[in-house]
């Protein structure tokens, strides 16, 4: 049983029949112990023949049936473990060494792949990682350590260790694409992370040290950064041959694809060649360790295992610590002294970080949502981070292309929507920033279509596309969540706001008037159902509730929009004759609020201004009518004197972004849609439980 089987071959050359028995020996049923020479065979032979995906799908039942008796999965996973200590244990490490290492990826992520998406009902999880007492080579390596521990340890220390080029860019992108299917347990599991999930990888990455999960995110962020196309070195991997596709790389099913996805990036001579895939699928690793949460079973759980402790276990679950999350959050630049001009010293273990360059990059990258979600997870959880975006003088870098996105709604997921406005809102919580992007001035904005914006301020432009926003969603999404983040912006923006243009003003009053439209009509609608409803049914009571309940919030937006309007003209209306102006052009539209209880103080106000700026008008008016400039130098002589009086003063609103009490129930979901819209390869969409999936669709993975 210990010894190798007998490799046929043809003319002395490794052959097809030599490359089908070696793969049907490994999943077959005949066990074969580590030391056996069978490994190093099977490991070394060039599988660079073709296999039909009917035979790849037929092998990975093979070894699923086998798994359980042979263990050689856990074997290859060891041997591949091996492999990647010989990789960097010397310098000038031999192609065959490489070659080895990439087949053994190559076979593990495959057969791994499909043993995880073949699972059946909940979550019950086999791959029988642990090997016999016997097998001394085991013991000696591995002592008390598991073979996932193991194997994620090697795999983490060469990505974090081993510098990308050209000898090793094909070995670094399939050891990333390895941990996303090693990672893929997650899919399994329900929304809401339970303490029986099974995520061997997951969990064996998390308890690696420290330094090596430091060096790990600094790796995948330097991956991010840097964005390198480095072509490969073809005399390295013989296992590249031109056009050749390898036994278990061209493979379409959902059971069996092994990536190819790199191969076409770094083999293509289309435009292509300007993507980075170790950089995309870099940022894919480190969003998934960053926001896994493994939720683990308090005392009070263990004592009773009961249907209530369940349901408390879910309202409060207690999740251990994420290294990759406390290693992204505690970054510093790199910039930076060890001693910060306050006096702080900044400890050892943080990551240094070129800031100046995931900033740049960051601004590059916001059209994909995996930056987007980057930059979300940097700004709220990395204060350092956060303060080095607002210093910055040119935040155009990072706010145009979010503005763009969020002018490109319909084109956006609604997730990637939430993100955009988020991170707008965490910004908008800084006074200096909402300061500093009335002071950039943008040239143009060639990619605003509906009206010329030339010489326009950055946030003139921040207040035209979040009121586009609120209006897209009032007719398409109607997101409370969404219009509440839209309007909080605002709001925090509205004390600050300096020389807010012309359309900008004009649109901020057409707001005003359009959601006003959408109260009355709300109200007229409601009262006749309120009327009829009086002899009816239960349902028609029903129907009225509803619709008070919707009228509630429609009082709220116009409320918030009132505020904002106020805090424009309380903190800053000498310095916004524009908003003036838009206010007196449509100041009919204020009027039948002039009495409503929720807003009459702050219509109040609004006529306040009228009355002393179209007194003004009046002290000054000629026969004939009045035109626009003429109408606003009025208006901008009489700002300067204006005082304030008769004003009543409202506490400045001051909206701040939390997260939700279990973000992990959004957060996780989300990642893995982003990884399985772009990793490149198919995933069984019958077996995902993280998210709702329609089954009709196959999942790219």
């Amino acid at each position: 049983m210990g010894s190798a089987p007998s490799t046929p071959r043809k003319g002395g050359a490794f052959s097809l029949e030599t490359a089908e028995y070696l793969i049907g020996t490994f999943v077959g049923d005949q066990p074969f112990p580590l030391s056996s020479e069978f490994w190093q065979k099977l490991l070394e032979h060039p599988l660079n023949v073709q296999w039909p995906t009917q035979r790849v799908q037929q092998a990975c039942e093979l070894l699923a049936k086998n798994n359980s008796h042979t263990r050689h999965l856990a074997k290859i996973l060891f041997h591949l473990a091996c492999c990647l200590q010989e990789c960097m244990s010397t310098s000038g490490v031999s192609p065959l060494v490489y070659e080895k290492t990439v087949n053994a990826v190559y076979m593990s992520s495959t057969f791994l792949k499909h043993l995880i998406e073949s699972v059946q009902g909940d979550n019950n999880i086999q791959l029988y990682l642990s090997l016999e007492d016997n097998e001394a080579v085991w013991k000696d390596v591995m002592r008390d350590q598991s073979i996932e521990n193991f194997v994620m340890r090697n795999v983490l220390n060469f990505i974090a260790s081993v510098e990308v080029s050209p000898d090793t860019v094909i070995l670094h992108i399939e050891l990333l694409n390895f941990m996303i299917i090693a990672m893929s347990t997650q899919l399994l599991c329900g929304p809401s992370p339970g303490p029986n999930d099974v995520n061997p990888f997951l969990d064996a990455a998390m308890v690696q040290d420290s330094s090596l999960v430091d060096s790990v995110v600094r790796r995948l962020l330097l991956n991010f950064m840097v964005r390198s196309n480095v072509p490969f070195n073809r005399a390295t991997y013989s296992i590249i041959d031109g056009s050749q596709s390898s036994v278990l790389q061209r493979v379409g099913s959902a059971a069996a694809n092994i990536v190819l996805f790199p191969f076409s990036y770094l083999v293509s001579s289309s435009g292509e060649g300007s993507k980075s895939p170790i950089a995309d699928i870099s940022i894919h690793v480190l969003l998934v360790l960053v926001h896994y949460h493994r939720c683990i079973m308090s005392e009070d759980y263990m004592d009773n295992k009961s249907s209530t402790s369940d349901s408390l276990l879910k309202e409060n679950p207690h999740f251990s610590d994420n290294p990759y999350c406390k290693a992204l959050e505690n970054a510093i630049d790199c910039e930076l002294d060890r001693v910060d001009i306050e006096g702080n010293a900044h400890s050892s273990r943080h990551i240094k970080l070129p800031f100046a360059s995931l900033f740049d990059t960051l601004g590059i990258c916001l059209a994909d949502e995996a930056a987007v979600l980057l930059l979300y997870s940097l700004l709220q959880g990395n204060s350092a981070f956060l303060e080095y975006v607002l210093v910055r003088t040119d935040l155009d870098t990072l706010l145009m292309p979010i503005l763009e996105a969020l002018y490109n709604s319909p084109t956006r997921t609604a997730n990637q929507i939430y993100m955009l406005l988020i991170i707008l809102l965490i910004l908008s919580q800084d006074s200096s920033f909402n300061a500093s992007i009335h002071k950039l001035i943008l040239t143009g904005v060639p990619w605003y279509k509906e009206r010329l914006l030339h010489q326009t301020s950055l946030g003139s432009l921040m207040v035209i596309i979040l009121i586009r926003t609120v209006q897209y969603n009032l007719s398409k999404l109607r997101d409370v969540y969404l219009q509440t983040t839209c309007l909080a912006t605002l709001a925090n923006m509205a004390p600050h706001v300096h020389r807010l243009s012309a359309y900008a003003s004009q649109r901020l009053v057409s707001l005003f008037d359009m959601l006003s439209r959408k109260y009355n009509k709300l109200a007229e609608r409601r009262d006749n159902k309120l009327h009829t409803a009086k002899d009816n049914s239960v349902e028609g009571n029903s129907l009225v509730e509803d619709m008070s309940t919707e009228l509630h919030i429609y009082t709220d937006f116009l409320r918030l929009v009132l505020e904002i309007i106020n805090a424009i003209l309380t903190y800053a209306l000498p310095r916004n004759p524009e908003v003036v102006y838009a206010i007196m052009h449509r100041q009919e539209v204020f009027l039948p609020f002039k009495n409503h209880p929720r807003f009459n103080e702050l219509i109040d106000n609004i006529y306040t201004v009228l009355d002393f700026f179209n007194s003004r008008m009046d002290a000054q008016r000629e026969e004939g009518d009045w035109s626009v400039n003429e109408v606003l130098q009025v208006i901008i002589v009489n700002c300067r004197s204006w005082r304030g009086d008769g004003m009543k003063m409202f506490t400045q609103l001051r909206f701040t972004y939390e997260q939700e009490s279990h973000p992990e129930e959004f957060f996780i979901p989300y990642v893995w849609q982003l990884v399985l819209s772009r990793c490149g390869f198919s995933f069984n969409a019958g077996a995902i439980n993280l998210f709702p999936v329609d089954l009709h669709t196959e999942v790219c993975i």
